[in-house]
């Protein structure tokens, strides 16, 4: 889209009326390839593309998105949106001239995948199952899968901004099933990064679909576990899913504006254990959910959420930082242009502490170390969990005993927050897709090596 039909577009909903008005244009390539059961599944391109259009009065959003750029068809829309609110203003609203904005590149691609043929990716996903199948006479089945996805976006809106940019990421996902005696489990990796072509090359493929099928085989024949109040020793990278899940969605403004959040209206008192510290950081170099600017065009920077236990301020967009009084987070983010942005996570984990892990599990007389979570579910108004652990072993005397099967971790994550009484040094990030009103976005989860002095665990 050129200035001079944004410019036309822009003015013509401040002329209807409209306090804010933006445009959002995006196309997406996207190529995977993927192997199961020793064959070819799919192997799969497109591109998609569109424009949304987001008027603002006040703070209530009217959207529309379309997959057309015609003027006249833009301009329908922006009057159907106006129409759509019960009236349209004839007051004369002015707005700013576009004038570009230069980013600075945090995320260096060295391989742009659009250039590179999917038969590339082919190589590693044989790979992946030869190092997977060859682990034991117990794996039945290895699915293997390598995606990337590039998306080159504009953002202009009527005060003044005009910024592009071009995003690049790449994720391998490697699940593998063991089976025996009519028992089966199933484990997975899967690591991802805002990195071209060259993410592929760099990654241990084989390293990833044997941990997998060390995992899946080792599990196979544990023990289930006798369930109830305990202490618990969680790990690092996707441990991480939890406070995601049961406290990072209470800490967006999208939900602290509609008073949908227990932490709505706490800003400077006391929620978590001095402990515990909460970082959202947009900023982190390749991260998978890392970001140069969010999808209002606002660029990317760390967000301490909680420190030392204190809550700081919420992850904000433009409305939700209008109704709740906090500063602009760089957090408005979409799947695509068929969304409207909201306040999101990008990079969200709890902060390094000064523990060694060993240090954390010795402080355990008898509980569960829960090694890697697997699947849940949460209600995003109250923080309420249940997750499914994929990994996890008792602890007995301070030291890591036999594996078991069938944890699962139940709580309120505002009631555990508290209870994390210890906090390792070994903190890693693993990528993950959150879902939300704004659709499906990349986000990494993460946290070191951690104890909570007691949480209900689910037994069989």
């Amino acid at each position: 889209m050129d200035k001079e039909k944004a410019q036309s577009l822009i003015q013509a909903g401040r002329e209807r009326g409209a306090d804010f008005v933006e445009l959002f244009e995006e196309e997406t390539r996207h190529a995977a390839v993927s192997y199961k059961d020793r064959k070819v599944e799919s192997a799969s391109a497109g591109t998609d593309y569109g424009i949304g259009i987001r008027l603002l009065f006040g703070t209530e959003v009217l959207y529309a998105h379309t997959s057309k750029d015609d003027p006249e068809h833009l301009l329908k829309l922006i009057e159907a949106l106006c129409i759509s609110r019960g009236s349209v203003s004839t007051a004369q609203h002015g707005s700013q001239t576009l004038k570009g904005v230069t980013l600075e590149n945090n995320h260096r691609i060295v391989l742009d995948p659009r250039r590179i043929g999917q038969e590339r990716k082919l190589d590693l996903l044989l790979r992946a199952d030869r190092a997977a199948r060859a682990y034991s006479g117990k794996i039945s089945q290895v699915q293997v899968r390598a995606g990337d996805v590039v998306s080159d976006i504009l953002i202009c809106n009527s005060e003044g901004l005009w910024v592009s940019d071009t995003r690049t990421r790449c994720r391998f996902h490697v699940s593998v099933t063991a089976e025996d005696a009519g028992e089966i489990f199933v484990a997975g990796e899967a690591p991802g990064g805002q990195r071209g072509f060259e993410f592929f090359d760099e990654i241990d493929v084989e390293r990833y679909a044997k941990e997998a099928a060390e995992r899946a085989v080792r599990m196979l024949t544990a023990g289930y576990v006798k369930g109830g109040k305990m202490p618990v020793v969680m790990g690092n990278g996707f441990g991480g899913v939890i406070f995601h899940e049961a406290c990072g969605h209470l800490l967006e403004t999208e939900g602290v504006r509609r008073k949908a959040s227990v932490f709505a209206g706490k800003i400077g008192e006391r929620i978590a254990h001095p402990e515990v510290t909460a970082i959202d950081d947009g900023t982190l170099s390749g991260s998978w959910g890392s970001i140069q600017v969010d999808d209002e065009g606002r660029p990317a920077q760390k967000t301490t959420l909680i420190e030392n236990g204190v809550l700081k301020t919420y992850m904000s967009d433009r409305v939700g930082a209008t109704e709740t009084g906090v500063s602009l987070s760089g957090s408005a983010r979409r799947e695509s242009y068929q969304y409207a942005p909201v306040s999101r996570m990008r990079n969200t984990y709890i902060a390094a502490g000064s523990h060694t892990p060993e240090e954390v599990l010795a402080s355990v007389e008898d509980g569960l170390y829960a090694k890697k979570l697997g699947g849940g579910s949460v209600n995003p108004a109250t923080g309420e969990f249940n997750f499914a652990v994929e990994e996890a072993y008792l602890i007995r005397h301070g030291k890591i005993a036999e594996p078991v099967r069938g944890a699962t971790l139940i709580g309120k994550g505002p009631e555990i927050l508290p209870l994390i009484s210890m906090v390792g040094n070994d903190l890693e990030l693993a990528a993950g897709m959150c879902g939300a009103s704004s659709g499906s976005i990349p986000v990494n989860v993460g946290q070191p090596t951690l104890r909570v002095d007691s949480i209900l665990v689910g037994g069989r």
